[in-house]
């Protein structure tokens, strides 16, 4: 019998039952007689523990760690700091330059994209170094994972802070968002273990789809082919999110004028607003 060692606690449960089974035929041979294995059972399978042998619980836990220290970076510190600067004006200023809502997203999520990939990197090379885990696979299929993933949850932040007026709401609801994924996305449990009710929550959740890229290349030397849906449904979520994100600075940050004379009232308000302030001001 092989069973999957990636899968720590799945694998803990069944080898509990094979020895549970195994004592049992045991001690009915001891009642038969003395016979290992009594008239009309089945002998007891070899079982073979794959790509965790030991079973050690860090082999497992530090692949999601690695995603765990994303989420908090992509998206609480990213929603904070984007928010700060919304509250001293700093993003005010962007309405009057000819910039894309879709530049000034990337020119934000830049910074904290540097932060995130310099964390993974630290987490996965203690985590190989210093715990011995195994990086059997592929690295560029693992940081093509990691790329998406941290694409989805800067976008995230930056969707968060988008629609927050103050820091407490904007830390209110990055928690909203991370505690759910650390909890459903079988970092911690097993998604067979979850409720049915709650269980399709963790198929919405990014983490989710980085805890199985993340364990199939580190433990299981899995290929990208074997590991297209994750990647897949991370590159939906990120698209959906870069929309929702740009939409919504296109909604805040108007073009300085408008582009074959059409545009909104709120971004002619706006830049009436930024010219006429100094003005103002200075009368």
């Amino acid at each position: 019998m092989l069973i999957d060692g990636s899968q720590l606690f799945t694998a803990k449960a069944a080898i509990a039952e094979l020895s549970a089974a195994a004592a049992k035929a045991a001690v009915h041979g001891a009642a038969a007689g003395g016979q290992a294995t009594p008239p009309g059972s089945q002998p007891q399978p070899v079982v073979t523990v794959l790509y965790n042998p030991d079973l050690n619980t860090s082999d497992i836990m530090i692949p999601g760690l690695a995603g765990v220290v994303l989420v908090f970076v992509g998206t609480i510190i990213t929603s904070l700091g984007v928010v700060r600067e919304r509250q001293s004006g700093t993003l005010e200023q962007l309405a009057v330059m000819p910039l894309k809502p879709r530049d000034v997203f990337l020119g934000k999520i830049g910074p904290y994209f540097a932060v995130a990939a310099l964390d993974l990197a630290i987490v996965v090379s203690i985590g190989v170094g210093l715990f011995g885990v195994p990086f059997r696979g592929s690295l560029a299929v693992f940081a093509l994972g990691a790329l998406l993933f941290l694409f989805v949850t800067l976008g995230i932040g930056v969707l968060i802070s988008s629609v927050s007026e103050n820091q407490g709401q904007a830390i209110q609801l990055a928690f909203m968002v991370t505690l759910p994924q650390i909890l459903l996305s079988g970092l911690i449990f097993p998604l067979s273990s979850i409720a049915i009710g709650v269980r399709w929550i963790s198929y919405l959740l990014p983490l989710t789809y980085f805890n199985e890229i993340s364990r199939g290349v580190m433990l299981r030397a899995e290929p990208l082919s074997s590991l297209w849906q994750p990647f897949l449904f991370l590159a939906l979520l990120g698209a959906i999110v870069f929309t929702l994100a740009s939409l919504r600075f296109r909604a805040y940050l108007a073009p300085a004028a408008p582009r074959g004379g059409t545009g909104s009232p709120r971004s002619a308000q706006k830049v009436t607003s930024a010219a006429s302030a100094p003005s103002g001001s200075a009368g």
